[in-house]
């Protein structure tokens, strides 16, 4: 062993453990913060007081990053890993898995016939910086300085590992002590075992969800099959990376049955934006492009700013000649809850305005979503038929889970889009959607783009009074 994992390094630095408590701590498998939290939650022995303490210490010591980031790292090491001869399967576990805003841990759960060999295999990847811990059946790896957490099972004990590792620790203590100790090849055969219904990764954090699924009360979670379309991406024409006929033909591919064009208005923030003249010249190459998307419809649209008088950021007149308006919240100007509310609002009632995208214009780890008075813009949405957005932007994913499931009590229509700004990040982006409304317990039933074309554009002229 060349280095110690986060934990074990950090324990030793703070003199939190001796060598004698440290190899109970080894030998325990407590060797990453997932590790403690949950024989914390189980209340073990070997969970002291300080360590307790510790725990909360170092969640705070963890760097944090995005759910997009950690894919970035994740990616490339899954489809490396799935390539190895001794490895039946690989999936990220842990927050990832979860679809968490934020990631603290890097964990990836495998399956093999021989988990030694698959262990041996993955440790001599190229790409990895180091080996910070390593038995037969896991290894702790540095890749671009992240501490990843990679763990072997045989098929018969497969579930229950991928379960444990998903987390979160309450959850998994919870459902642990229900079914007994014993070994699982699937996760619903964990949660059948425990006299549950099978959760979804995505609501285990909720307080509720335990109780549902006791009572077999559980909905069919939207998925990303379910999804018809895209409503909203960018492309060289403002800040998008790729130029329109890119986007257009990896939506294609993706099999989508309709997109829209959506750039950004004239004097948004963003580093370039389209003119109305610009408009003009996409609409006819999105005419000349029509022919090789065959099957697609694609719409013609535009991200309007609400700008701080609460007017839109483009005329009527060229908005009415698009096919889809979505608005959005860039800039909050200083203004109070009030003041932003009330300028959301106004573009809600704006008849032209399909969407409101990323309400909130959260930014992941850097500020939270404006403080606005959301049951106020649920209530307008429902009533005017507004669809609210969820972003799959790993920079935005806002609306977040409790917002989404919120806005959906409310009677809103949701919209799933992935903001994209790169066509290599369109499914990507599009699932960091789908799992934010599976947080919330969003159905497919609840988003605009499950429905064929023709009920989206006659929620459109709804909207429109056409």
């Amino acid at each position: 062993m060349i280095a110690f994992p986060f934990l074990l390094r950090r324990l030793k630095e703070l003199r939190l453990v001796d060598e004698a408590q440290e190899a109970t701590l080894v030998r325990d498998g407590i060797v990453t913060l997932a590790d403690l939290e949950l024989a914390i939650a189980e209340d073990r022995p070997v969970a002291t007081a300080e360590l307790r303490r510790a725990a909360d210490v170092f969640a705070h010591e963890l760097r944090a990053f995005s759910l997009g980031r950690a894919c970035d790292v994740l990616e490339p090491l899954l489809t490396a890993m799935s390539r190895c001869p001794d490895v039946q399967a690989v999936e990220p576990s842990g927050p990832v898995r979860r679809a968490e805003p934020l990631v603290h841990s890097l964990v990836v759960v495998g399956r093999a016939a021989a988990p030694q060999r698959a262990v041996d295999a993955v440790a001599s990847l190229p790409f990895i910086s180091d080996i910070v811990y390593r038995t037969s059946r896991r290894v702790i790896m540095i890749v671009e300085g992240h501490e990843i957490d990679v763990r072997f099972a045989t098929p018969d004990e497969h579930g229950t590992l991928l379960f444990t590792t998903t987390g979160p620790a309450a959850h998994v203590a919870e459902v642990q002590k229900r079914r007994g100790v014993r070994l699982s090849t699937s996760e619903t055969e964990v949660y059948t075992h425990a006299g549950l219904s099978y959760l979804p990764p995505h609501v285990r954090h909720d307080a509720g969800a335990l109780d549902a699924a006791r009572h077999h009360r559980l909905p069919r979670l939207v998925q990303r099959e379910d999804v018809r379309g895209d409503l909203h991406m960018h492309t060289t024409f403002s800040d998008g990376r790729d130029p329109l006929r890119r986007m257009i033909m990896a939506a294609h591919a993706l099999g989508y049955e309709y997109i829209a064009i959506t750039d950004h208005s004239e004097h948004a923030a963003a580093s370039r934006t389209i003119t109305p003249d610009g408009l003009a010249r996409q609409r006819d190459e999105i005419d000349a492009l029509r022919d090789d998307a065959d099957g697609m419809t694609i719409l013609h649209g535009l991200e309007v700013d609400i700008l701080p008088n609460g007017s839109l950021d483009c005329p009527d007149r060229v908005l009415k000649s698009l096919d889809i308006v979505l608005a959005s919240l860039h800039d909050a100007a200083g203004h109070t809850r009030k003041r932003l509310t009330e300028r959301c609002l106004a573009a809600i009632r704006h008849p032209l305005v399909s969407a409101i995208t990323h309400p909130g214009n959260q930014l992941v780890g850097h500020r939270p979503a404006y403080d606005l008075d959301y049951d106020a813009v649920y209530a307008a949405a429902a009533e005017t038929g507004t669809a609210l957005e969820v972003d799959g932007a790993p920079s935005h994913l806002d609306l977040d889970g409790d917002r989404a499931r919120a806005a959906v009590q409310a009677g809103v229509t949701l919209v799933i889009d992935s903001d994209c700004h790169r066509a290599q990040w369109l499914d990507r982006q599009m699932r960091f959607g789908v799992g934010t409304a599976r947080r919330g317990w969003v159905e497919p039933r609840h988003v605009l783009n499950t429905r064929p074309i023709g009920e989206v554009l006659a929620f459109i002229a709804r909207k429109r009074g056409l």
